[in-house]
């Protein structure tokens, strides 16, 4: 297993961006070896939850709790601020406390993830900054979205290559088109992955023909591609994908984490039995009921769910009953 570690300037914080080179026998299918990537995104990474008090303030006294308990279960890291944390309800302050909390907690061998994607390229900047001085060993970028018209290939290659060039710690591209109404361009990828401060992307649309071409269109760089879903794991990976950003992780760690060893392992028919298991509990937390689904599954499996973050409302009694009833009926209760 090869070990390496960033170096990064004297002028800025003294992160050390960890390197960790995971197995790759089966990076797909048939796909081509490549050169080990600088920083191995390999593995499952769950978008944490923000936990809330009953009077909707952060409760991080409940999201050190469900860290040790993420602490047994085989992650390659994890997400901080990303769209199941509830990052646009989150003031700034809290967003860099939240992140501090959980590198406080988090073993040095596991990565974090911060989103600090903004509307403008500056405030992004300032954001991933002060991510990266929060502890924080990968920026998670977000599309810009608010004037989706405007946001042209050339103006998100601009925007995403200003906050490579400024951050002091490499930068993955999200793109989310369920939430933002934008899908990053195939050919703003293709040149982002360029950057030598860019290093991958968390790709949630579902689209396995576009997350195949981005794995063919980048193998020359040191570029991941990250699937965004637990519904379409085993066929990103299939493709070549690296890893995986999956809210149900959350909820099914370990049975997550058991599917991206067999699909390293090439044990395709055992990986596609789980999978197949994992797709609906995936998109009742998902698509259909979101976070405040998400959260109520977490209570059933030992963690702290809670409310979410006015105007997100709860669900109805008639919705709790069906979302156990989609965990139960795939075998997880």
């Amino acid at each position: 297993m090869a070990l390496s570690t960033r170096l990064t300037s004297s002028l800025r914080p003294a992160l050390a961006a960890l390197c960790w080179a995971a197995p790759r026998q089966c990076r797909g299918l048939s796909t081509p070896q490549r050169s080990e990537p600088s920083l191995d995104l390999g593995g499952i990474f769950p978008p944490l939850t923000t936990p809330f008090s009953p009077t909707q303030e952060v409760d991080y006294a409940q999201l050190e709790g469900n860290l040790r308990r993420y602490a047994s279960v085989p992650f390659r890291g994890l997400v901080a601020l990303g769209s199941n944390g509830e990052y646009p309800y989150l003031a700034s302050r809290e967003r860099v406390e939240v992140v501090s909390c959980v590198r406080r907690a988090l073993p040095r061998d596991r990565l974090l993830l911060a989103g600090s994607g903004c509307e403008s390229t500056q405030a992004t900047i300032e954001l991933t900054v002060s991510m990266a001085e929060a502890g924080a060993d990968v920026a998670l970028v977000v599309t810009p979205c608010y004037y989706r018209g405007a946001m042209t290939t050339a103006a998100l290659v601009h925007h995403y290559t200003e906050v490579g060039d400024a951050s002091p710690i490499p930068v993955v591209l999200y793109s989310v088109p369920a939430n933002t109404g934008l899908d990053l361009p195939m050919e703003a990828v293709i040149t982002l992955a360029q950057h030598p401060n860019i290093i991958g992307i968390k790709d949630s649309g579902g689209d396995i023909t576009r997350m195949g071409l981005m794995v063919h269109k980048t193998r020359q760089e040191d570029f991941q591609v990250l699937a965004g879903s637990a519904s379409f794991l085993l066929a990103s990976y299939a493709v070549g994908a690296s890893g995986g950003v999956c809210a149900l992780a959350n909820v099914l760690g370990d049975p997550l984490c058991q599917l991206d060893h067999l699909c390293r392992k090439g044990q395709w028919q055992e990986a596609r039995d789980l999978q197949h298991r994992l797709i609906e509990p995936n998109m009742a937390v998902t698509r259909r009921f979101g976070i405040p689904g998400l959260k109520k599954a977490m209570e059933w499996f030992g963690y702290y769910g809670g409310p979410c973050r006015a105007p997100l409302a709860p669900l109805s009694p008639a919705q709790v009953e069906e979302l156990r009833s989609t965990f139960s009926a795939n075998g997880w209760l």
